[in-house]
């Protein structure tokens, strides 16, 4: 089977090594620039003391957990590694060779791998001016339609929907079809969007949301995320977890997250607001930019992609490319993003 490949963001030692340079920053992978809070790694900390036992595999805790910060029964939610780990096993679910699964498209990487995986047939609707057709995302579905995936904010754009189009979406579209609201980046939305796990999942059985830990919470490295849905749902979702891949290490760190949430929030509220001061800085230069809802700004740079892509990345500066569509890049440290925007402005200059 021909899959297409999933490209992580690159490194900054690799850029370093590519270019023969020193002192590069790393804005392609939308992490959080920040480590976790002191209470989140003194938990990682003493769970690493009993790494020689297997986690609890259904991460019992966690899941209690994340129910009681949600609002909602814990049998509506299920646990994975990572918000794409939990995709996947969605997708292994409900996708079989001759199924569709349908899309906004540029989208996040994983869709059209894992639905080739399964032998199904990634169906691509491109977006308008940078966010979802989601009029044309109902037209496309059809009975051999299993799966309507949408990243909200999209990653790589930035853009994001409310929960009021997402049901208006389902107003059109059987309820046998599964629509996925994967919200790795919900953190850094405005709330005025809406939230789906009141909004929809209450009323539609066929309404799963993913999330995770890894951008907001400054997990990535360790990978942890959850998805809420109907009960059914979830409990079939669960057949398919690996089995302990949301390990102590993990559980630790997302119960210490949620119990001291009030500590993580101020640093959201500085990216966001580091994410503003990005985009009053480089619509004032003239660049154009989707409307941005994440932790990173997309530069819609059509052909010239490449072009200044390799030029910041020369200078130190890495970023992500989309050939042909634009330059993803993440929101860093106040210092990595003055450094990005003088680079830019150096780049282009020139």
């Amino acid at each position: 089977m021909s899959l297409p490949v999933y490209k992580p963001g690159k490194a900054a030692v690799q850029a370093e090594e590519e270019h023969g340079i020193t002192d590069a920053i790393k804005l392609a992978s939308n992490e959080n620039p920040y480590a976790p809070i002191p209470a989140v790694v003194e938990a990682i900390r003493e769970a690493a003391a009993t790494v020689n036992r297997y986690p609890d595999h259904g991460a019992g805790a966690l899941r209690g957990a994340i129910a009681s910060w949600l609002g909602i029964d814990r049998d509506r939610v299920a646990t994975g590694p990572g918000s794409v780990g939990l995709l996947r096993q969605v997708c292994m679910l409900y996708l079989d060779p001759g199924d569709e699964a349908v899309f906004p498209w540029i989208s996040f990487e994983a869709y059209p791998i894992f639905t080739t995986e399964m032998g199904a047939t990634p169906v691509r609707i491109p977006l308008v001016e940078h966010a979802f057709d989601l009029a044309a995302v109902a037209d496309a579905v059809t009975e051999r339609t299993k799966l309507v995936l949408l990243a909200t904010p999209n990653n790589p754009t930035g853009t994001a929907v409310s929960t009021t189009a997402i049901a208006g979406l389902l107003a059109r579209i059987p309820d046998d079809v599964v629509v996925v609201v994967d919200e790795a980046y919900r953190e850094f939305a405005d709330p005025a969007l809406g939230d789906p796990v009141a909004d929809l999942v209450p009323h539609h059985r066929n309404v799963v949301v993913l999330r995770t830990f890894s951008k907001a919470y400054g997990l990535a490295g360790l990978r942890v995320g959850y998805a809420v849905g109907d009960p059914e749902l979830i409990v079939d979702v669960d057949k398919l977890l690996l089995p302990f891949s949301t390990n102590s290490l993990v559980q630790a760190a997302a119960l210490a997250a949620i119990e001291h949430f009030d500590d993580i929030r101020p640093r959201l509220e500085l990216l966001v607001a580091e994410r503003h001061r990005l985009v009053r800085a480089l619509t004032g230069a003239g660049w154009k930019l989707p409307d941005a809802q994440a932790n990173f700004v997309f530069l819609a740079l059509g052909p010239r992609t490449e072009e200044i892509y390799l030029a910041l990345e020369r200078q130190g500066v890495v970023t992500r490319p989309f050939p042909g569509e634009g330059l993803r890049v993440t929101i860093g440290s106040p210092e990595e993003n003055d450094r990005f925007l003088a680079t830019l402005a150096e780049v282009a200059a020139a």
